[in-house]
């Protein structure tokens, strides 16, 4: 079997062991805060990058993590064994640019084999300037994430004693405590337009749509494919940095309010629990995603805490637990390090809908006399399944039915 890697044919054997002169690859090294050194060939861009270890298992959809900006601070590494297949394209940007520190994979395709694709995957880094580590068991490397949890950990091409690295990798912050949100809003208002495109739309167009809506959308961090989602149901879609205050987001009388997911620990983004606060007696719609979710959380007086290693992959199971709810279960993509702690909101404003099936954590809010709801996991799900579509069709339905009750009560 022949097999083309970084512009190299590599004869390999029938168990896929690939024969190579290491020495013609550049080295690299993954260090973590343990002290757990992993030697692997560097591709992408040379340097060192420190950040918290993770992993994604998800089998598709690198392009998309890469430029989340919920990763931004982190390393993330790939489950798949191998990335780079179908390149790089512009439309599967999530954001401007990768957000990730670095990347850590198996194996990786320099000539990718699609369509779609107009750059490689190590060009794409370069020309980025992220660094990343290929040629290591990531197998290994996931399950002690699993059994001790994240950690911070550093790649590099140019420190190639992990004492020294290690040094550094020890020195980095925890990202318990970092607001990285505001690093990855937004710095301008702007409104967006771009709908999902016609050849990747997945649902029946809805007789309830957004027309005459307007959606004033707090970026902490938001993915474009969540933009599109609300611009596809017809609203009007107005995005606003993460420290705008409450008083300029009701200057533009919207309709509803959304919270966008994002980067780092939620109980340090103060400024926007304190707005969300205060948003809560504007009477309006709002809905939360992922950091969003966590921070309507906590302006309804709940805790957060630091997951283990987070729920970070496009199977995690959500089941819907609110009363006289049909308790479906659906499958998402979840992406997060935080979660909201249970039982720890005021009852008599907030009440639990939704948890994850795989360890009981909570998935889903809504509070109990305002149109208000929010969720864990990422409905627009991209890449991933599309169970929870349904989630814009509600907010849409709430602005909708408030903005006309608002109407009739002007009459």
């Amino acid at each position: 079997m022949i097999a083309i890697v970084q512009n190299k044919y590599l004869i390999m054997d029938s168990n896929e062991r690939v024969f190579e002169d290491m020495a013609t690859k550049q080295a690299a090294i993954l260090v973590l805060a343990d002290g757990t050194c992993y030697r692997g060939y560097a591709f992408g861009a040379s340097g060192t990058a420190i950040g918290e270890v993770v992993f994604n298992t998800g089998m598709t959809g690198y392009q998309e993590v890469m430029t989340d900006p919920s990763y931004r601070g982190q390393i993330v590494t790939f489950t798949c064994p191998e990335l780079g297949n179908t390149g790089i394209n512009p439309e599967d940007d999530e954001s401007d640019r990768p957000q990730v520190r670095g990347i850590i994979a198996r194996n990786i395709t320099a000539v990718p084999s699609n369509w779609r694709s107009r750059q490689s995957l190590p060009d794409y880094l370069k020309a980025h300037n992220v660094v990343g580590i290929a040629g290591i068991d990531t197998r290994a490397l996931t399950r002690k994430l699993r059994s001790l949890g994240a950690m911070n950990g550093g790649i590099s091409t140019e420190i190639l004693d992990p004492e020294v690295l290690l040094a550094q990798v020890k020195a980095a912050p925890s990202m318990q405590g970092q607001n990285l949100a505001q690093e990855a809003s937004t710095t301008k208002i702007y409104e967006w337009a771009e709908k999902t495109l016609p050849e990747w739309e997945f649902i029946e167009p809805s007789q309830l749509t957004g027309e005459g809506l307007t959606v004033v959308a707090i970026d902490f961090g938001v993915k474009r494919n969540i933009l599109r989602r609300l611009a596809s149901y017809g609203c009007r879609v107005i995005v606003v940095p993460a420290d705008t205050t409450p008083e300029k987001i009701l200057s533009y009388n919207p309709d509803g309010i959304f919270l966008s997911n994002g980067p780092g620990d939620p109980a340090a983004v103060m400024q926007g629990i304190e707005t969300a606060k205060a948003l809560l007696s504007a009477d309006k719609p709002m809905f939360g995603i992922c950091l969003g979710h966590q921070i309507l959380g906590l302006s309804m007086g709940g805790d957060t805490f630091k997951l283990k290693f987070g729920h970070r992959g496009l199977n995690q199971p959500a089941q819907n637990q609110a009363e006289n709810a049909d308790r479906r279960v659906e499958i998402t993509s979840q992406n997060h390090g935080f979660a909201l702690t249970d039982n720890s909101f005021d009852e008599s404003a907030a009440m639990l809908t939704h948890i994850n099936l795989n360890d009981h954590t909570v998935a889903g809010l809504e509070h109990k006399t305002l149109p208000i709801f929010s969720v864990q996991y990422h409905p627009e799900a991209s890449p991933g399944p599309h169970d929870a579509d349904y989630l814009f069709e509600r907010f849409v339905k709430s602005m909708r039915e408030h903005k006309n009750s608002a109407q009739q009560v002007a009459a």
